[in-house]
Formats: C-alpha cells, structure tokens, sequence
C-alpha cells in the first residue's frame, strides 16, 4: 500500500509545483519538523501528536516504526495517520537507481582490484566506482583536460579516475593531512601499476597521478580561481603538492575541466554548481551532496553574498525556510532506519530517552548552560566501557562468559546509538579491536529478544552514567544534590513515546533532503539555455542511501542528459 511521486522535475515549472506542494504538506508540521528533541520531556513534545496517531503506534513493534520513514503503513491504523505517511512519502524523491547504460552511453563500470580498493569499505567501493566510471563516460564525451575532485577526502574517486581511467585529475580538500595521506597512496598505486607495466612490457608509458590543493573552499571565488588551473598529463613522477597559493596556478586558457563532488558537504555542493554557470572553463558538474545540516541559510547564518539555502528564485518567492532543526532532519535516511533492526532501532529509541532526560537535570540544576549543549556522542562511549568488559571477560573465562552474555549484552546496547548524520553508519565500532565483530556475533545467538526485558533499574542505572559523562564533557561538577532517580522516575511514563514522536519526525527527513536538492536543480533550470541539468538516483540505495545526483553542463558540452527526473 504506497502512493507513487506523480510529481517531475524535468522543467523548471514542474519542479517548482513538486516544491510548492512540499511547502504545503510541511507548513501545518512545523512543531514537529522544529522541535529539538532534546527538549522532548521538559516540552512534553507529545501532546502536541494526534492522540488517535500516539495510542496507535503505542502498540506497534520497534520494526513498524522503523518503516515509517520508508512510507510503510498498516492496515488498522487511523486513515488520518496512513494519510500522512503515504502522502509524504509520495512527495519524496524516489531513490530506485536508475539504468545508467541507458542514460550514458558509454558508461563501463569497472570492479576495482584491491590495490586501489585498499582503505575502502563496500560502502565507498560502490561509490567510487559508479561515479569513477560516470565522471569518464563524462570528460571522454566532452573532451576534458581535466576533472577537478572537489572535497577529495583521501583521494579515492581521484585516484581511481586516473589510474584506473586515465584521465587528468586534481584533488581539492580543505584537510592537509588528506593530502598528505592522498599522495602517500598515490605513491603505493603508482608503484603497483609500474610493476604491471614492466611486467607485460608496457615500457615507459606515461601514468596519470592525481595532483593535490589544500584549501578550504569557502567561497565561490576561491573555486573559481581553482578551477582556473588545468592540470597537464602526469607521468611517473611524483608530483608535488599545490598549496593554498592560488596565484602559482597555471591559466586555464581554453581549457575544458568537469567537477566532481562524491558527497560535497553542505554549500561545497552549492559551491560547485555555481562555479558552472560563472567558470568558463568548467563545462560540467557532478555532483551527490551530503550534510545538509552544515548548509548556510538566508536568515539562519551570519549575513554573506552566498547562501547554501535557498539558491533557486522560485523557493524564494514561496518564502519558505528550513531552520537548523530541519537541516539536520534533512540528513535523516529512510533506508538506514529500515536496515537498523529491532535491537538497534530499541537502543536509538532509548538513547533519545537519556539525552531528552539529561536536558531536565541541565534545566533544573544547570540553568545556566543554555538550551541544548551539545555533548558528544554519549551513547558511543558507554557501549565502548561494555565492549572492553565484555572482550576481558572472554578473554579470561570463554565458559562463564556465555552464561552472562544475554544480561550483558542488554546492558551494553542498550548504550549504543544512531547518531543524526546521515552518512554515519547504525553501528560504529571503529576503535575497537577487529575480534568484538566475532564476540558481537556470539551474543547475538544468545541474546534473543532479552533486550526487551531490561528492568527499570538497569535503565536508571544507564542513565546515571550518561548523565556523569554529559556533565563531564560540559564541564559541570556532578553534586550529591541532583535527584538523578528523581528525574528518572518523572519521565519514564513518557519514555515509550520518544521513538513514536522521532519515528514520526524522521518521516520528514527524506522529504526534506528532496526539497533541498529540488532547489538545486531549479537553480539551475532557472538559467535557460545556458545550462542542461538532471537528477539521478546513481547508487544502490541499500548500499549508499545518499545517492541522488545533481549532473548539470553547457549545452556544447557532449554529454547526454536525456533522462527523465522523475
């Protein structure tokens, strides 16, 4: 039971209607959408809920909220609240990748061979090589001298695209370690692609290695200024890296460069998409944005020329905003809530439950910390005591260890978080030692549905300890005055609402990620002639849920754009 989007954006009158009707569903939600869920107890953000809507999901399973944001209903539910979920989900952009042989030409993608794979999870693997493999299809259409990695992080797209594809590529990032680090690899590829060429008698072909910038892109002016350098062919030398000095570039001069952005966050996408239309030697734009949440709004951020939202006429003239609060929701995905799992999806729940807790002992006893202080990731550092008491009690007696696992494993999780970034995975254990993955996989055979039966004073006593540690990282001194048990007691009636009310919210996440790229686009339909421009799911959305393309260029510039973006 699902609406499908009868909305498109293949021209810049339909795109603004799509916009216009998302503008309409979200207005009557703004005390959802706005609300810090932070301030979810001492608010009493609830009441604010269609009481039909809360009495029904009260007595749904964690799995059936958790689909929510993917627009799942069910039956017996209130028409009013299946509407609501159906509608929106109908307004969202769809995330089913699209057929991309059909839409380039000649788009080959490539396995990648694990030396230029080394460091990347399956996550970026995919990425790299779709984008790697649609950036050539790309700059072979047009003819590009070079292809500009724009946030190259530690230059895998960069890399890929020269090695494995041959092309001319300079690596942008603000981070000099990632510079560093992206030419210290560079140098291990080169040598592995070196020993191919000797060994099959390839002589002294030429190799492509991509060249480094550190800068932190701030402006439109400064990548226009970039992107006034073409890089020359490479050969095996290493090259030297381009620092912050934008006067030693070398004149563009005629030259054809494309700009690929894999993830670009906050108004570096923005960034990109401007330099097409004001760079002359910049012919296309490729572009998956990220990070909404660090966008700059009119309004919202310290007056500049240049805001990150909104760029399009058309969303000015509807005089709508975001706010930070609807920023973050933006990085909120629907298919990493569906892949959390019963457990997970309990722990997050339960985590909120804390935070939103630990904001009423802030409020009673530490008024003047101010509204909602951020304080780490909480949840995280609690699993990471339990991980390490778990790893030494193995260590020291693998038989007892099994007969302890369910009430350990319960206390453990329940620790455990899913932060607000989209880009973040449900479970981060990085920092840990490899072997937990195998000790995670026996608890799971233990552990069943144990999780649910954590008593009360195991939750209080959760509680405490993110409270010690949030008071900590704020700075405050605990004192033996504040009634920690006390607030606890208060709030637990209301502690099974909080995943009901973020499930909800969270609904609006994809909504609002399709309202931010929609204004991309229209921006650059708004132009005319002067630009073609698309919008394309690239990634599998199972592997990579942030996947939506925005591939925009000159007319003149060879590449095909006869895609539906619907």
């Amino acid at each position: 039971m699902a609406k499908q989007c009868k909305y498109s954006c293949d021209t810049a009158a339909e795109t603004l209607e799509w916009i216009k009707a998302i503008a309409d569903f979200i207005k009557p939600f703004s005390f959802l959408i706005n609300a810090h869920v932070v301030n979810f107890f001492k608010d009493r953000l609830w009441e604010a809920v269609d009481e039909d809507w809360l009495q029904c999901l009260s007595n749904e399973s964690v799995e059936s909220l958790l689909l929510i944001p993917s627009g799942i209903v069910q039956d017996h539910w209130p028409t009013s609240l299946k509407e609501f979920v159906l509608t929106l989900k109908s307004l969202v952009y769809p995330r089913e990748q699209a057929d991309l042989k059909k839409v380039f030409p000649n788009f080959q993608p490539t396995s990648l061979n694990s030396v230029l794979a080394q460091g990347m999870n399956l996550k970026k693997k995919h990425e790299v090589e779709v984008l790697s493999a649609i950036v050539s299809s790309a700059a072979s259409a047009m003819r590009a001298d070079a292809v500009i990695d724009v946030g190259a992080g530690q230059g895998y797209l960069a890399q890929v695209l020269a090695f494995e594809h041959q092309l001319s590529v300079v690596a942008i990032d603000a981070c000099s370690h990632h510079g560093k680090v992206t030419n210290a690899r560079a140098e291990r590829i080169k040598k592995h692609y070196m020993a191919q060429m000797r060994k099959f008698g390839s002589g002294n072909q030429g190799l492509n290695v991509p060249q480094t910038i550190t800068c932190n892109i701030m402006s439109l002016e400064t990548l226009k200024s970039l992107t006034t350098m073409s890089s020359h062919k490479g050969d095996v030398e290493q090259p030297k890296p381009i620092e912050q000095d934008l006067e030693l570039g070398l004149a563009g001069r005629g030259s054809s460069l494309v700009l690929a952005g894999l993830h670009a966050c906050g108004d570096l996408s923005v960034t990109m998409l401007k330099t097409l239309l004001e760079c002359e030697e910049v012919r296309a734009v490729i572009s998956i944005g990220c990070c909404y949440n660090l966008l700059s709004e009119e309004g919202f951020t310290n007056a500049q020329i240049q805001y990150g939202f909104p760029m399009s006429c058309g969303v000015k003239s509807v005089y709508l905003s975001l706010g930070k609060s609807s920023r973050d929701l933006a990085c909120q995905s629907a298919e990493r809530w569906k892949s959390l799992g019963k457990d997970a999806g309990l722990h997050n729940f339960e985590l909120h439950a804390f935070r939103a807790a630990f904001q009423m002992v802030l409020h009673k006893y530490f008024p003047e910390v101010g509204t909602s202080p951020s304080i780490g990731r909480q949840g995280k550092a609690l699993r990471r005591k339990q991980q390490r008491k778990i790893i030494e009690s193995e260590l020291q007696a693998e038989e007892s260890t099994y007969s302890d696992l369910p009430q350990m494993a319960c206390n453990m999780d329940e620790a455990c978080s899913v932060t607000h970034s989209g880009e973040s995975e449900a479970v981060n254990t990085s920092g840990i030692r490899s072997d937990v993955d195998a000790l995670f996989t026996k608890m799971s055979l233990h552990t069943g549905s144990t999780c649910e039966r954590t008593t009360s004073t195991d939750k209080y006593s959760l509680f405490e300890k993110f409270c010690q540690s949030g008071l900590c990282r704020l700075g405050l001194k605990p004192s033996d005055n504040i009634n920690f048990h006390g607030i606890w007691k208060g709030v637990e009636p209301y502690v099974s609402l909080i995943g009901i009310y973020w499930s909800l919210r969270a609904a609006f996440g994809p909504l609002l990620e399709t309202l931010s790229l929609l204004d991309r686009l229209l921006f650059l339909q708004e132009q005319g002639d002067v630009l073609e421009s698309v919008m394309l799911p690239i990634f599998d959305p199972a592997i990579s849920p942030r996947n939506v393309a925005i591939i925009a260029k000159k007319p003149d510039a060879g590449i095909s754009s006869h895609h539906s973006s619907r």
